[in-house]
């Protein structure tokens, strides 16, 4: 069985759900697209092909090994787009909570069913249908678990929406000695610099006290300020608008000294360098155009 176990977003990672790129069926109509960037690749005819994908996912799963990171990959579903799998379920200390994700992707979780098994029953969490919320809106950071949401009244008319302030009540009640703090989050359907689609977006703690940020992806200054204050202002890397664009918060940290990369983030990479960081870089720009990175095709179990 799994002794499943995450406290935070960078203790040493012992094992992952990394998503798969194979059988990802083809170029999505612009209709059944699930955020903006993906409709601008698809209309501009620059959407990634399923054999670059392919090439940038196993050099991830390369890296993790190098690492010595136990990596489960989800059972082949034909045509169907599995990259993604922090959206389907998140691990806070030994709970698995599966997510209530947008209906079209409800087959990925059972695609991960060989992993599941392994995970006693009693640890399994199943959220009330009102819950909407997917990993990536959610931050396990010690004592406080960090969640994007969007509390408009306009909320169903966002396909970019993806959780609503019933999860973050309902995370509440379920990790009662935590401190959940939610932030409201920037949303457009149309304009993917305008869109933080997850928290992961414009937000991620790296190390042990440091953070990257996207002031413009919080629509509360305020929030976007109690992040600030909370790492302070000299151990937060700040990217700007074109930097959130390419997703250059939505690393993914296999310690509090190694991180994985793109490695077109040259900016953030030199930073995180001159800060004593191992940076392992690899090929992701294909799999971005989707409006998902590293930390979206990650999902920890185990961290030490």
């Amino acid at each position: 069985m799994l002794k499943l176990n995450i406290q935070n977003e960078t203790a040493t990672l012992k094992a992952v759900v990394l998503g798969i790129a194979t059988s990802n069926g083809p170029t999505p109509k612009v209709e059944d697209c699930y955020d903006p960037k993906s409709i601008q690749h698809v209309l501009s005819g620059t959407y990634p092909k399923e054999s670059d994908m392919v090439l940038e996912m196993e050099a991830v799963a390369k890296v993790l090994e190098k690492y010595n990171v136990e990596v489960f990959r989800p059972k082949i579903i034909e045509n169907y787009n599995q990259i993604f799998s922090r959206d389907i379920a998140f691990v806070i200390d030994d709970k698995l909570v599966k997510a209530n994700i947008l209906p079209d992707r409800d087959q990925e979780i059972k695609a991960i069913s060989h992993v599941i098994s392994k995970i006693h029953p009693d640890t399994i969490i199943n959220l009330p249908e009102a819950c909407h919320v997917e990993g990536g809106d959610v931050m396990p950071w010690n004592d406080y678990i960090f969640v994007g949401t969007y509390s408009g009244e306009d909320y169903p008319d966002f396909i970019t929406a993806r959780t609503n302030i019933d999860a973050v009540i309902a995370l509440q009640e379920l990790f009662p000695n935590k401190i959940v703090k939610s932030f409201e989050l920037r949303k457009s359907n149309t304009n993917a610099k305008e869109n933080a689609l997850h928290l992961d977006c414009c937000f991620q703690p790296i190390g042990k006290d440091k953070a990257i940020l996207h002031k413009n992806g919080f629509l509360i200054e305020k929030e976007y300020e109690w992040l600030l204050n909370f790492f302070g202002k000299e151990n937060v890397f700040e990217i700007d608008k074109e930097e959130m664009y390419h997703m250059n918060s939505n690393i993914f940290s296999i310690s509090e000294e190694v991180i994985i990369s793109e490695k077109n983030f040259t900016r953030l990479n030199a930073w995180l360098r001159a800060k004593g960081f191992t940076v392992e870089e690899v090929p992701y720009a294909e799999i971005a155009k989707q409006e998902g990175l590293l930390r979206c095709s990650t999902m920890p179990l185990i961290r030490a």
